[in-house]
């Protein structure tokens, strides 16, 4: 017979609680940060009880002005203590108590700390009094609680606190319900124990949903991030002006100091772009601002992302209240742009990254100093506010988003080019320190990239200054099982160019939606597609046959790997198997057809779920609300825009959207509708397509076609393919800009799967004009074409038309005998006669009597390039 299992010595008296902390041990200080005393009552009183209960010697300091926290009935002995005499006496009281009472099994009751500093007119000595009483404590052990008032106290005893006691836990009431974030719990760990837990009955149940967590958090005043408020400086000077002129409590502002203090902090802290500071005076209230500093580590502006998100945010809220309830409450943190150059300067990095400019092969002394950055150390004072957002996001996964000041921004976007850094943010919280440390030198280091150094470059801005700023967000979504996901993502344009049916609108905009994680529409897959939702007709799609929207949707979903921490890939039946409690029909539809053959050959369990959304797009109002919200940010910005985005449901199919990133979407939304030539002879024609065609309409002249004969390009090896990608950089990079370079190949360009496509990177197409994928690669393989939206931005912002050919099927042209009959000029820049050679035709035109023209009509879907007589 198994022998039973002993009781725990000492308990919280709530079950739910013990087990949340893995039992209250003996020596926990328990410290209770709450917003009103009142709050923390409930759980003194189950602590004092199951004291009693026990039989233990039960000792109440009564000190505070506050009621008391101990009724009589639990027996307790109460000593009342006047810490007006000062810390000395007060403190060798409670001491001489301590000792008196005698070890093992004693439970403590403090009153609220918070009145002591007013008492002694210090914080610092406050923190004095508990590192003296915690230890002492500890090593008689018995268990203490302890309470402070949120936000009143400075760093100097929050720190001492914090730093000594075994268990801090946060304390929120929201609605009338008690919600519990453990901030240190010493010596124990579960994979739920730093996540918000809601207090339902008997049970203490971890609160998965982004949407909750960030309405109770962000709606609870928070204390500043910066730590160092303290000082003096112009920063804190001007954003303690504008918080006293935002407080109720005293007196009120002048409208004309708040405009003066309103513009003061736009520069400081949000932008000095012209355009973009019209924009934020006009939306952002004062309060807005104060808010953003509060969340900031360091100094300097927030960068063109963050700016971004916080402006359309305001933009909607100012246009129509419904969106307060719409829009998922973001409770994101900022560090500033100035903790980027003390991070390069004290690693040694910036003169080499400014004598980098003027270097004969910038892109190896790049490669050196991202290395350099990689593994930089930070400021002990910048670690303390690293570990004060982890604390406060607890388990919840967090991404690092790059929020340069090059990016975003009129003419700039630099999609895709910084890298962003998921934290799946499980482990101790040691481990997610190193974690976050290292997401942010990955971001810096980033900053180095060749693809960042060649936009720049062929931007116009090698010269500027590169100041990196951060945003850390909260993942929207939730937790099922060991996954981590939104239900939907994805990006929205303002303006679609992407017309594929003559009843599409371009200027209702358009939609890539995904299922999970929103990476999937942003970065380009070579394995999997998108839904593209035109808004004025969601339900109109490409694809015709039902076989063809099985083929042509997603079966791979993004998602947050628990288990492993990291980022991770999986095919959408997994996923779908692992959260039965998702109501699948809302986004997928059965496969008719599978189901069917599946009967007919007696196969059972097949796995029938397309992901269409068309529940979505019927049943809710997201695509009235997208259309809106993109309308309304167009408008504001008198530009078009894009965004990036996450939706999450409810179980009666209302929803939430977390608006993540809105930037102007670089289109020229004018030149869309050019007419095509007519009586072109079919021998003259090189190409013709009709559809897809991306970019703006055209109609130029072509003075270099560079060609991947799909024959020869499919015997290569992988090695030998990458090779032919940079060979492509040294072609399209050795003409003058004025030239105009079509790129025609098998597959997918910018693939990362050489046996799909072309690996060419952004640096290496940067100077084409026109870029051909053909829908041709082998005999066992046919790529499709399917375009991310990072990739997509590059094309439509640098101006490049990309246009899909599907040789051999109904209004499409390869006439490659014609593009072969000119001299090849490959030897120009690649002397030698070898495999790579015969898979790279080149020709330049620039015959006397013909010239080769491009024409392309993005509304009709319709391509053609075409020789002509001068």
């Amino acid at each position: 017979m198994s022998k039973p299992k002993s009781k725990p010595l000492f308990s919280s008296g709530i079950e739910a609680l013990d087990e949340m902390l893995q039992g209250v041990l003996v020596g926990d200080n328990v410290v209770w940060q709450v917003d009103d005393i009142e709050d923390q009552i409930p759980f003194v009183h189950a602590f004092c009880r199951a004291a009693h209960l026990d039989g233990k010697k039960l000792v109440y300091f009564r000190f505070a002005s506050h009621d008391p926290l101990v009724p009589d009935s639990f027996g307790a002995e109460v000593h009342t203590l006047n810490p007006k005499p000062g810390f000395e006496q007060f403190v060798t009281e409670i001491l001489n108590i301590v000792k008196e009472s005698g070890k093992e099994g004693v439970c403590y009751v403090f009153d609220c700390l918070s009145g002591l500093a007013e008492d002694w007119y210090s914080d610092r000595v406050l923190g004095n009094f508990f590192k003296l009483a915690c230890p002492y404590l500890y090593t008689s052990h018995t268990v203490a609680y302890f309470a402070l008032i949120r936000n009143t106290h400075s760093s100097l005893s929050i720190d001492a606190i914090h730093s000594t006691a075994q268990i801090v836990l946060d304390l929120y009431k929201s609605k009338g319900r008690d919600y519990i974030l453990p901030l240190k719990v010493k010596g124990r760990h579960t994979p739920t124990m730093y996540m918000l837990h809601l207090l339902e009955g008997n049970k203490l149940e971890p609160v998965t949903s982004s949407t909750i967590v960030s309405e109770i958090l962000s709606t609870t005043p928070q204390p500043w991030i910066d730590g160092n408020l303290a000082r003096h400086d112009t920063w804190t000077k001007i954003l303690g002006e504008a918080q006293a002129a935002c407080s109720t409590d005293g007196k009120r502002s002048s409208a004309k100091k708040n405009k003066s203090l309103k513009k003061q902090l736009i520069r400081m802290i949000i932008t000095r772009n012209k355009a973009v500071t019209q924009l934020c005076e006009k939306y952002f209230e004062l309060s807005d601002l104060v808010s953003i500093g509060k969340r900031m580590i360091g100094t300097g502006l927030v960068g063109g992302k963050s700016t971004g998100m916080l402006l359309a945010r305001a933009i909607l809220k100012k246009a129509h209240p419904k969106w307060d309830e719409l829009l998922e409450i973001h409770d994101s943190f900022f560090i500033g742009a100035d903790v980027f150059y003390s991070f390069v300067i004290n690693n040694k990095c910036w003169w080499e990254r400014h004598q980098m400019k003027t270097s004969n092969d910038p892109y190896v002394e790049a490669e050196k100093i991202s290395g350099k950055l990689l593994y930089g150390k930070f400021p002990q004072e910048i670690i303390f506010q690293f570990k004060e957002i982890l604390g406060y996001f607890g388990q919840s996964p967090i991404i690092v988003r790059s929020s340069s000041l090059l990016e975003d921004a009129y003419g700039n976007a630099f999609s895709g080019k910084y890298e962003s850094v998921f934290c799946a943010n499980q482990g101790t919280p040691k481990e997610r320190l190193e974690q976050f440390k290292d997401a942010v030198r990955t971001v810096y280091a980033s900053s180095m990239s060749r693809d960042v150094l060649a936009y720049r470059l062929h931007r116009g801005l090698w010269d500027r200054n590169e100041e990196m700023a951060l945003l850390v967000q909260r993942v929207s979504g939730d937790f099922y099982g060991d996954i981590y996901m939104p239900q939907l993502a994805g990006v929205g344009y303002s303006f679609n160019p992407y017309v594929w049916d003559p009843e599409i609108d371009p200027s209702e905009g358009l939609l890539r939606l995904v299922f999970g994680l929103g990476t999937r529409a942003v970065d380009r897959h070579d394995d999997d597609y998108t839904r593209i939702v035109a808004l004025n007709a969601p339900l109109k799609r490409p694809e015709v046959s039902t076989d063809d929207v099985h083929r042509y949707s997603q079966h791979v979903v993004d998602v947050l790997d628990l288990k492993n921490n990291t980022h991770a890939s999986t095919d959408f039946e997994t996923v779908a198997k692992a959260t039965p409690e998702l109501a699948l029909e809302l986004f997928a539809g059965r496969d008719k057809e599978m189901e069917k053959r599946a009967r007919q050959h007696g196969v059972k369990n097949v796995f029938s779920w397309i992901l269409t959304f068309e529940n979505v797009f019927t049943k809710t109002t997201l695509i009235d609300n997208m259309r809106e919200m993109l309308s309304t940010l167009a408008q504001a910005y008198d530009y078009p825009v894009d965004i990036e985005f996450a939706v999450n449901f409810s179980k009666d199919n209302s929803y939430r959207v977390n608006l993540l990133q809105c930037r102007p979407f670089q289109v020229n939304v004018e030149a869309s509708d050019a007419k095509l030539p007519e009586n072109i002879k079919p021998k003259d024609i090189y190409f013709k397509t009709s559809g897809p065609i991306i970019g703006q309409a055209v109609a130029q002249k072509i003075d270099r076609i560079i060609y991947i004969i799909p024959s020869k390009y499919s015997t290569l090896t992988t090695s030998e393919r990458y090779s032919v990608a940079r060979l492509i950089g040294d072609l399209t990079n050795a003409l003058p800009d004025d030239k105009n370079i079509l790129l025609a190949g098998p597959g997918r360009w910018g693939s990362k799967m050489p046996e799909l496509g072309v690996p060419v990177s952004f640096s290496d197409i940067r100077n084409a004009s026109v870029l051909c994928e053909l829908v041709t690669m082998h005999e066992k393989l046919t790529p499709d074409i399917s375009l991310g939206t990072h990739f997509f931005n590059d094309l439509v912002e640098m101006g490049i038309v990309y246009m899909g050919i599907y040789p051999g099927e109904e209004g499409y042209t390869l006439n490659e005998k014609l593009i072969l009959q000119g001299r090849n000029v490959l030897s120009t820049a690649y002397e030698k006669a070898d495999r790579i050679a015969e898979a790279i035709h080149v020709a330049d035109i620039d015959n006397t009597l013909s010239s080769l023209f491009f024409h392309a009509n993005t509304l009709s879907q319709e391509g053609i390039v075409f020789q002509a007589k001068i």
